[in-house]
């Protein structure tokens, strides 16, 4: 047997006998000997993309959404160096990536030759763990080296307290195919009992204790573990729960869905400042919050991972692995003000949408209304998840999900793909027309590859509408060119051209109707960008004075 198959058949085995399910190939020809291996073990789900920018997203949402580890395969050059926007995704996020790269062997490197670059450690800090593999060698030894370095590169993309992408790079000679031979200088098997390295996990940390106090809050961000654990300890202690959408933690009578509102409106920021408050995740989509929580006076940040705690306002005054809310005694006066102050301003902004037409909150409100139990959402990180915070309103039954890390546009449509096909129910994703032209490759599928039901709902403002809400909206001459940046592209031609299913709603009560359907799909849904900016300024407006009425009614 040559070298390159015997590492790739040995690697693929024991990354499979450590858990692994999904692989995502971006063929090419040195990474020949990870292909014919993939394809021959049934025992993994082969993804297979032409584009590796999209392979490396349709990775990315796979692992995020089954939170395991996901291999990603590519071939050497600046096929590798796609890979990075997904890396950095994934490092920023915590998503479970095994990036694993073929490279020319050193002989070829610096030498001019074809599709060769400097592989070494080419995502830089992104990745949790890099090993160069060397180039394999028919001698005894090599076949504890290649499966324990897959337990170890399996284990440390799992985390579990701080998972996270790893890099592999592979120096393949050739013949990078099979030659017929079977025979090696060793037994090529692991044995029967399970992974070479049995990795364990450590017991779950001692958890900070909080003195009682009604006078909390609890505040979920993106990334947020054991949300619903917080969520019900929150509940007991009488603390209101703002959540983001992507925090998972958005549903029952304890949660505040108009806090980018209340906290908005200075009366009420003054007049509820907390005892403590206790963070999960990465709050990044609100404004008032995050001026809010740098006036805390008791801020705890939980982290499983102590290396990494996301505090972007530098207020945290603890960090911790793991906290204890108690049960605290007293009146509910402080839950009630802000749960009566959400339903106020609940109401004034529900009637504004009502009367708001086709605009893109009530586009993003009615949505995640009209979606059945069990479904996805995945969100575009610019404005669909900004109007998802500020519109959606508390539900159960859904998961809602978005590249929040790095916050990119790119790849979002390949994320909401793999998401899709890692989860067991319908999905959806609301994304803007610039999200959706930036990935259209995402929409090309193979006619063997797996196909997930997925709906996309495109908010088509013929530009970056996130712009006319940003300062840079007051230098009118350079303001369309660039930053507003119109496409005039008919996204019906943009589906047709991978043969996706495609709708167009004219009025936003035709939008259940047009997400009924099965498999890949494409609503498109028309907005004026100027007009959003009114329909913002109205919500703020609107908001802030039924905030005012009902502090002093």
């Amino acid at each position: 047997m040559n070298p390159a198959t015997a590492l790739a058949t040995v690697l693929v085995d024991e990354l499979v006998r450590c858990g692994l399910t999904d692989v995502v190939l971006a063929p090419g020809s040195r990474s020949a000997p990870l292909a014919l291996a993939l394809h021959a073990e049934s025992r993994v789900r082969l993804h297979v993309r032409v584009d590796e920018r999209s392979a490396s997203f349709l990775a990315l949402g796979l692992a995020k959404r089954s939170e395991r580890p996901v291999a990603l395969i590519c071939s050497s050059g600046t096929a590798a160096a796609n890979f990075h926007p997904a890396v950095i995704e994934a490092s920023e996020s915590g998503v479970p990536l095994l990036v694993l790269t073929a490279d020319r062997p050193p002989e070829l490197r610096g030498t001019g030759a074809n599709q060769t670059i400097d592989q070494m450690k080419l995502y830089g800090t992104a990745v949790r763990w890099y090993a160069e593999v060397g180039v394999p060698e028919d001698r005894p030894g090599q076949v504890a080296y290649w499966r324990s370095l897959a337990c170890r590169a399996h284990q440390r993309a799992a985390g579990p307290a701080g998972p996270g992408p790893v890099h592999l790079n592979l120096a393949f000679r050739e013949p990078l195919i099979p030659d017929g031979d079977t025979t090696w200088s060793e037994p090529l098997d692991g044995g029967a009992n399970g992974p070479w390295v049995r990795a364990r996990v450590a017991p779950p940390p001692i958890a900070l204790h909080i003195p009682p106090t009604r006078r909390g809050v609890l505040v979920i961000g993106d990334g947020a573990a054991n949300v619903r654990r917080y969520v019900a300890a929150a509940g007991m202690a009488g603390w209101p729960v703002l959540s983001e959408p992507n925090g998972g933690g958005r549903y029952g009578d304890h949660s505040i869905s108009t806090y980018h509102y209340l906290l908005g409106t200075p009366e009420f920021a003054d007049g509820h400042r907390p005892d403590v408050v206790v963070t999960l995740g990465r709050p990044g989509l609100s404004r008032p919050l995050l001026s809010w929580l740098k006036r805390a006076d008791e801020h705890i940040v939980v982290a499983p991972d102590l290396d990494r705690w996301p505090d972007p306002t530098r207020s945290a005054t603890q960090v911790a692995q793991a906290v204890e809310i108690p049960v605290a005694s007293g009146d509910d006066t402080w839950l009630h003000a802000w749960r009566q102050a959400d339903l106020a301003v609940r109401a004034a902004m529900d009637e504004l949408l009502d009367l708001s037409g086709t605009s893109e909150p009530r586009l993003a409100r009615d949505l995640v209304d009209a979606l059945p139990n069990g479904a996805l959402l995945f969100c575009g990180s610019s404005m669909p998840i900004r109007d998802l915070d500020q519109a959606m309103r508390p539900r159960r039954g859904i998961r809602l999900m978005a590249n929040r890390g790095a916050s990119g546009i790119d790849g979002l449509v390949s994320t909401a793909m793999g998401a899709a096909l890692a989860h067991n129910g319908p999905s959806y994703a609301l994304v803007g027309d610039l999200s959706f032209l930036h990935d259209q490759n995402g929409l090309i599928l193979g006619p063997r590859e797996p196909r997930p039901d997925l709906c996309f709902v495109v908010v088509n403002n013929d530009g970056g509408g996130i712009f006319s809400l940003l300062p840079q909206a007051a230098v009118r001459d350079p303001f369309e060119r660039v930053f507003g940046t119109p496409h005039g592209v008919d996204l019906g031609y943009v589906a047709a051209a991978s043969g996706t299913p495609y709708t167009l709603v004219g009025d936003i009560s035709d939008l259940p109707k047009a997400l009924r359907g099965e498999g890949p799909r494409v609503v498109e849904v028309r907005t004026d960008r100027e007009e959003n900016v009114h329909v913002h300024a109205r919500l703020r407006d609107v908001a802030q004075e039924a905030v005012r009425a009902f502090l002093t009614g």
